[in-house]
């Protein structure tokens, strides 16, 4: 279908937006009606360039008898292949599902195609050739409009986009097929006369006889090539080799002709078979199966009968196999327009609503009965309930002979042993005999798929509760004492329910609340684990501080004459590494360390707690000890982060 596109346009020299729709070029949906209505038409100049333009270039009168005829009609053609192009320029395309129409996109992919240079060689005005001297000799304007032919892939592209719409299409593909073999057969005739004028009209038996008539010539000459294509061999006998060459060829072109033609009858056939299994089963294994078994003529002539009703009525009992193929939503619609009416019918659906009988429509299965056929028996287990498209049943009573009512179009049964009744003294069993009297069309709902579509819509299922429970009241099946006690039942369970749920509910906040803490300990584990690992390497710093300190105030005493502390030397600002032999190896901490001894003064003066960049919170108290040396005595408690009972380490 054409589309037009509209943009929107904003003007401001008042300072108010205006919006103008401002239209712009169309574009061709290449699935709508137009589309496939143009390509229908471009069917007819393409035709009629492959039947007419050779029938000229060998019949030379009928092209100088109607040239007028034949320019109107060849300009005409050319304007349509024109036409053809600039609709392809404005035919959008599909692009990750979504229809493309923007004109420059659509232009660009045609100009950039294959299709395009084919498309133009076939509107070159190559008839212009016969205007220059000697070449209208040579070639006459039939023979210069050969490349009008080479347009034949649109016309492909029409015949499979009409055996795709078209309802009958196993027609539409013969139908192809006899054009193509008509085709074929004109062809074969006009070259026949060609080259008998070359040979000579009359000169033998073989070729054309010279008939004063172009219209007989013509008929002659299809009549021939009609008797060599179909390979019928009530021929003259060539007497010349061009003549035997000519036939040779008509033969083999006849053997391909003959092939194509019977594999494409075959699976005309096959389609029309295939299409025919799939509506409606076939007798003939049940027939063969009965045979075998030794089964009596009778019943035999039941499946029979039963086989001709479903043709002859036209009912389809596999539905879902033909429409299995189709997206869910689209089998949804197809379905709910084929039986909705009949559904609507039903007492029970007239006031569900749209949407429920959609997805009850998926569910459905039609089943046919025979007559004299039990739908169900009494005391049976009930799996599906019916809904009566068409017939008429009866329901007997317990002997199976006594008839208590007549079931007719709109009505439903079986829905009792679905649906859970309280008070239900049957069950799930069948509380009726239900007998078909003729033929009867039902639609059958499995329990299943009938739970699944009342649980949707919990309407319905009230509806349809309330609707048997009056049923059960009439026959006198239904216990109220029962019913009573198990809604009591039901509403204590639904009450404990509730109870476990807010338990359930108090549980859960207790176990987020423990996770939290654990979470918090956790944490505050980790944390202590690492100040505890930081006070170890401050410990371990001192006492190297300690032990490389010992050393230097012994080596000074022992210098001087025994006096301990009188020449200790001066400690630089920054501790460098065992290289510079001038102090202990430099900490990674990420503050500086002075010296821990002052000039002139002594080890024991020296106080850790006023050592710069030493931290104030975890240092350690450090102690004289051996040699003249400082050691840690105590590790301080932490300010922060620790609990009011942790340990102090002490030494």
């Amino acid at each position: 279908m054409a589309r037009a596109e509209t943009g929107t346009g904003t003007g401001t020299g008042t300072g108010l937006a205006v919006r103008t729709n401002i239209p712009q070029r169309w574009t061709l949906d290449p699935a709508g009606d137009w589309h496939y209505w143009w390509i229908s038409l471009m069917v007819l100049p393409i035709l009629y360039n492959w039947v007419v333009l050779i029938l000229r270039c060998c019949f030379p009168e009928v092209q100088e008898a109607q040239a007028g005829l034949w320019r109107g009609l060849d300009g005409l053609s050319d304007s349509l292949y024109v036409l053809d192009i600039a609709v392809r320029l404005h035919t959008g395309f599909l692009e990750d599902g979504i229809l493309v129409q923007d004109i420059s996109r659509t232009r660009r992919r045609y100009l950039c195609s294959w299709a395009f240079p084919w498309d133009v060689a076939t509107v070159l005005p190559t008839e212009l050739l016969c205007l220059f001297s000697g070449v209208s000799g040579v070639l006459g304007v039939p023979v210069a409009r050969a490349n009008r032919c080479l347009r034949v892939p649109r016309l492909f592209e029409a015949f499979d986009r009409c055996e795709t719409r078209t309802g009958w299409p196993n027609t539409f593909r013969v139908a192809k097929l006899m054009v193509y073999l008509v085709l074929g057969i004109h062809w074969h005739g006009c070259l026949y006369f060609a080259l008998s004028t070359w040979l000579g009209l009359g000169t033998d038996p073989w070729v054309c006889p010279a008939f004063s008539r172009p219209l007989h010539r013509y008929l002659h000459s299809f009549y021939f090539s009609t008797l060599v294509l179909a390979m019928v061999g009530d021929t003259p006998t060539p007497q010349r080799e061009e003549e035997f060459l000519f036939t040779v060829a008509g033969f083999l072109l006849a053997v391909l002709g003959f092939a194509t033609i019977t594999g494409s009858i075959s699976a005309v056939i096959a389609n029309l078979s295939a299409a025919d299994a799939a509506f409606y089963p076939d007798a003939g294994p049940v027939r063969r199966y009965l045979r075998a078994r030794g089964v009596g003529g009778r019943l035999a002539g039941r499946v029979v009968r039963w086989h001709q009703h479903l043709r002859m009525q036209r009912k389809l009992p596999a539905e879902r196999e033909v429409l299995q193929h189709l997206p869910r939503g689209l089998r949804a619609e197809v379905a709910a327009s084929v039986h909705l009416p009949a559904l609507r019918r039903v007492g029970l659906f007239r006031t569900w609503g749209h949407e429920v009988l959609r997805q009850l429509v998926l569910r459905l299965r039609p089943q046919v009965f025979g007559p004299g056929e039990f739908v169900c028996r009494r005391g049976d287990v009930g799996r599906e309930m019916y809904f009566i498209r068409q017939g008429r049943l009866a329901v007997l009573g317990e002997d199976g002979v006594t008839q208590l009512a007549v079931l007719g179009e709109g009505l439903y049964f079986g829905e009792i042993s679905l649906i859970n009744i309280k008070g239900n003294t049957a069950g799930n069993r069948r509380t009726a005999n239900i007998l078909s009297i003729g033929y009867s069309d039902l639609f059958c709902l499995g329990k299943e798929d009938l739970a699944e579509v009342l649980a949707e819509f919990p309407h319905a299922r009230a509806a349809m509760e309330a609707k048997g429970r009056e049923l059960l009241l009439h026959m006198g099946r239904l216990d109220t004492e029962a019913e009573a006690a198990a809604a009591a039942a039901e509403a204590e369970a639904e009450q404990r329910l509730r109870g476990l749920q807010v338990a359930l509910e108090g549980l859960q906040t207790r176990a987020a609340r423990l996770l939290a803490q654990l979470e918090a300990s956790a944490l505050r584990m980790a944390l202590r684990v690492q100040r505890l690992e930081e006070q170890l390497h401050l410990r371990r710093r001192w006492e190297g501080a300690a032990g490389t300190g010992g050393a230097a105030g012994t080596g000074g005493a022992a210098g001087t004459g025994g006096a301990v502390g009188m020449a200790t030397p001066e400690w630089p600002s920054r501790t460098q590494g065992p290289a510079g032999g001038q102090g202990p190896p430099r900490a990674q901490e990420p503050t500086e360390v002075q010296s821990p001894l002052k000039a002139h003064g002594s080890a024991r003066d020296w106080d850790p707690s006023k050592v710069q960049g030493a931290p104030k919170t975890q240092g350690p108290v450090l102690g004289p000890g051996p040699a003249g040396g400082w050691v840690p005595t105590e590790l301080q408690r932490p300010s922060k982060g620790l609990d009011a009972g942790e340990p102090v380490l002490r030494h």
